[in-house]
């Protein structure tokens, strides 16, 4: 064999392995490719149904058996007293809230505007019920347009509710709710305050502790978790912080400050 047949044969051979490497390689990559796409996607399942799995504990947590039980208690005990009108106008508000929270279990997001007439509608039914031991105050900044501002479905209901039952419940006298809405200046961003002068969450731990066995209510997990799922899900950027106001020297009871972007109009 002549050296020009030798150095032909070489260089073939060389192109052989060179293609043979990036076909290789290219197999090696595609491979990996579709490893990483899939399981990108299982992820992504994965956290679609974690989310619908807290969407879903959270409407549950939000129809509360023993909110609905004692509520109809509640009317049926104003009708027994024969007090029609009061029974009536029970009635009225507690199957409206029905209604709205059936119409909105159905949605992910609602208008601010819309959050607010339905927690307005949940805290009418729980001053009714306790026969106005409990009054509330809601303040919104007049520069907010509620109409284009969104936020995720009842989201402020439950710590209401806790506000009502581990708060204002125990307490000897008489409570009040405090909710301000305001804007923060930042596009798609405003800021809520929720205050109660109830027992405050120090008590509230010990009282549950003591009755119960446990430090923490179920609401106040299912409320964290839903929180973690929804910034999880880039949709939404929520600062949380829930603090005892005794420990802020502001008198007693609970503070709840959320500071909510909504990350999809941006």
């Amino acid at each position: 064999m002549d050296k020009i047949t030798q150095t032909y044969l070489i260089l073939f051979s060389l192109v052989l392995f060179m293609v043979i490497g990036m076909i290789s390689l290219f197999i090696t990559f595609s491979n990996r490719k579709n490893q990483l796409l899939q399981q990108q996607l299982e992820d992504q399942l994965a956290s679609q149904k974690k989310q619908y799995e807290s969407e879903l504990n959270a409407l549950r947590s939000q129809l509360n058996p023993h909110f609905v039980h004692n509520s109809l208690n509640a009317i049926q005990f104003y009708i027994q007293r024969n007090e029609v009108e009061i029974s009536e106008d029970y009635l009225t508000k507690f199957s409206k809230l029905m209604r709205l929270f059936f119409d909105y279990s159905r949605t992910k997001n609602i208008t601010l505007k819309e959050e607010i007439s339905f927690i307005k509608k949940y805290l009418d039914i729980e001053k009714l019920r306790f026969e106005d031991k409990i009054s509330y105050l809601i303040n919104i900044d007049k520069s907010m347009d509620t109409n284009d501002l969104n936020i995720p479905t009842m989201l402020l209901q439950p710590m209401l509710e806790n506000s009502v039952n581990h708060g204002i419940f125990h307490k000897a006298t008489s409570g009040t709710i405090e909710v301000d809405f305001k804007t923060t200046g930042l596009e798609n961003q405003y800021s809520i305050t929720i205050k109660d002068d109830g027992i405050g969450i120090n008590k509230s731990t010990n009282h549950n502790q003591k009755t119960t066995g446990n430090v923490k209510a179920h609401s106040s997990d299912v409320i964290t978790e839903r929180l973690e799922i929804l910034n999880d899900s880039g949709d939404w950027n929520i600062d949380y912080s829930i603090k005892d106001r005794a420990d802020l020297n502001d008198g007693t009871g609970t503070i709840i400050k959320l500071t909510i972007q909504n990350l999809t109009d941006l």
